[in-house]
């Protein structure tokens, strides 16, 4: 990393130790340098400087070129290998005997240096207890503000948990080794935010790579994220500022001079894919970090193994048996594909919760507006509804969405009355609206289809490949997976106009069609 040299110099000295509870006894760190022997004072300029100095060559959380990746820090990493790995750590500070290891596996990256995952170190059934860390080894909003109502407070409406534990992990990092949480920030550099099953994040990919998601609605998600991220992080002065007992110990160290946005973001995204959501605890303890957790442990959506909260710890109870040595995975909750590669960096080709979203509106600019929003309220639905096309369950999603499609071909005032005068989503339908109706349709899935650069028989090409760069491949497992489903609605609702009385009659005309997005 390009560090800003400040009068020929820019010197990091050691950090005073803090303790693992509270961000608030953090000491404020202090840098020197060689004076200029023609002027003895700074500007409030080259104090500025001086703090990105200080950011840029401490050894900031997931940052670093992928030449830094190198030789180089090999050699560095294998020396910090000798002090001891992240388990060994853990019981030294209170871990109990537990029936994982820490394993290794190469990257998908070769310049990368291989990643841990835990396995089983016994063989295992299903309802043993694989783990159980004890909350002293494990970083909550609670642990890190020491108190639960500013906790609560920082958190509304201003910044998220996922921020403040990646601000804490900066802080806590600046020290180095002598941060209590050392070994484990050490373990999640060495993941760089990448899951087990793929890569890291789209949100760090470069504009070219995020092009494989052309197509994908995914790609707009992933921008929205980054710009979301981007106003936490203009947020982090304002929320340091109100909780007195920090800014008392970092006086000058405010987080935006402290930290550049682009080592903010990388920690943000490296917390984001190993944060675990904890239920049944309080608000400031729901989000939590645990050692042994992702991404050292995979996630499945077909697992429902889940890390639940025990009295003063967090436990792993498996669901399935496990042999000596094979990777323990949990469940990553009901999350479509989209929402696994954007938080977590990976695909699951057995995902019984993916879906697409297609999204309608009744228009506006109708004469009628008002009372069809009344009969779709009436109906459980909204004027702009979101329908969710589950993966195995597209043609019931495709049924679901013509009734509301009906609703908004409705022109003549007569058949209007007639519509809210009856019970349930019932509107007169001729063979011509109808075929208008399921034309749109066909055509709105036909345009989504053609939006993707390539075609489903391409992506299987791709993905045939052994050597594909792995962005690229797990980018073309999410637009492959999404066109599948489209072709699907798009057969449903072709099998339908098949299913008219007469597949030649003409669509109506709709000059208030609702909008399909």
């Amino acid at each position: 990393m390009e560090v800003i040299h400040l009068h020929n110099k820019c010197i990091s000295f050691p950090i005073p130790s803090s303790s693992p509870h509270s961000l608030s006894v953090l000491s404020r760190v202090s840098i020197s340098v060689r004076k200029n022997p023609r002027n003895t004072t700074f500007s409030s300029r080259s104090i500025r400087r001086m703090k990105l100095c200080l950011a840029s060559s401490s050894d900031t959380l997931v940052a670093g070129s992928r030449k830094e990746d190198g030789k180089a820090r090999e050699v560095v990493s294998k020396k910090e290998e000798e002090l001891g790995d992240l388990k060994s750590w853990m019981h030294t500070n209170g871990l109990p005997p537990c029936k994982v290891v820490l394993k290794e596996r190469p990257s998908h990256d070769e310049k990368l240096r291989p990643i841990h995952y835990v396995a089983a170190s016994e063989d295992l059934q299903a309802g043993d207890i694989a783990f159980l860390v004890p909350n002293s080894l494990v970083v909550t909003l609670e642990r890190v503000l020491g108190n639960e109502s500013i906790a609560e407070l920082l958190t509304t409406n201003k910044l998220s948990e996922l921020a403040c534990l990646a601000l804490y992990l900066m802080y806590e990092k600046k020290q180095g080794k002598k941060s209590f949480w050392y070994p484990y920030i050490r373990e999640l550099d060495r993941q760089r935010g990448r899951g087990q099953l793929a890569v890291e994040s789209p949100l760090l990919w470069s504009e070219t790579e995020l092009a494989y998601l052309t197509g994908s609605p995914t790609k707009a998600e992933v921008l929205e994220r980054a710009e979301g991220i981007k106003r936490e992080y203009n947020e982090l002065d304002t929320v340091w500022f109100m909780a007195g007992s920090l800014f008392q110990q970092y006086p000058y160290d405010i987080p935006t001079e402290a930290f550049p946005f682009e080592i903010f973001k990388q920690a943000f995204v490296a917390v984001q894919s190993c944060v675990v959501h904890l239920q049944k605890v309080s608000l400031a303890r729901r989000f939590a970090l645990v050692p042994l957790g992702p991404p050292l442990l995979a996630y499945r959506s077909n697992c429902k193994a889940m890390l639940t909260a025990v009295d003063g710890a967090v436990q792993l109870v498996v669901d399935r048996p496990y042999k000596a040595g094979e990777s323990i995975v949990v469940w990553c909750g009901p999350q479509p594909n989209s929402k696994l590669l954007l938080n977590y960096g990976f695909v699951d080709e057995d995902n019984s919760y993916d879906r697409i979203v297609v999204e309608a509106a009744l228009n506006t600019e109708d004469p009628q507006y008002q009372d069809k929003r009344m009969v779709a309220q009436r109906n459980g639905k909204l004027s702009v509804q979101v329908f969710h096309v589950k993966v195995g369950k597209e043609k019931e999603a495709v049924s679901d969405m013509l009734p509301y499609l009906r609703l908004g071909y409705v022109s003549d005032p007569s058949e209007m009355q007639s519509v809210i005068s009856s019970q349930g989503p019932i509107c007169p339908v001729s063979p011509c609206m109808e075929r208008a109706v399921l034309d749109q349709l066909a055509d709105y899935f036909k345009t989504r289809l053609a939006g993707y650069p390539t075609t489903l028989s391409e992506d299987e090409l791709l993905l045939a490949d052994c050597n594909l760069n792995p962005r690229k491949r797990v980018a073309t497992q999410l637009v492959r997976l999404e066109k599948k489903m489209l072709n699907a609605c798009l057969q449903a609702t072709v099998d339908f106009i098949n299913q008219l009385p007469d597949d030649t009659v003409s669509p109506c005309p709709a000059p208030y069609a609702p909008l399909l997005k």
